[in-house]
């Protein structure tokens, strides 16, 4: 008898609260942020990463994903041969190569 029942200030059953807009609004916001900063750079060089690997051609100098750098003799459409030194060859997936050199760059090493 000493705790007095409590009531809801000024909203009627499925009535608009503002409180509950309010609410979320930090959690769209976080989003959005999270968004613009994480997730769309990282799908741009994922775009830009797919089109450097399906525009290499037989010529092109590459560096692969371990470090191995090398003139592509062979481009297929899974693997490329890379020479790595006067007579030796390698065989790499696309996906494993990590970026396209200038041309020249292999005789300035």
């Amino acid at each position: 008898m000493f705790i007095t029942p409590a009531f809801a200030a000024g909203t009627a059953p499925g009535g608009f609260d503002l409180s509950t807009v309010t609410g979320f609004l930090p959690m769209v916001v976080i989003f959005a942020l999270f968004w613009f900063l994480l997730v769309r750079p990282q799908q741009k060089r994922a775009k830009e990463q797919q089109k450097m690997l399906s525009e290499i051609t037989k010529g092109d100098e590459v560096v692969t994903q371990g470090g191995i750098v090398g003139r592509v003799t062979k481009a297929g459409e899974q693997y490329l041969s890379v020479e790595i030194a006067n007579g030796v060859e390698v065989q790499i997936q696309r996906g494993a190569v990590a970026a396209k050199l200038e041309k020249g760059t292999i005789k300035s090493l």
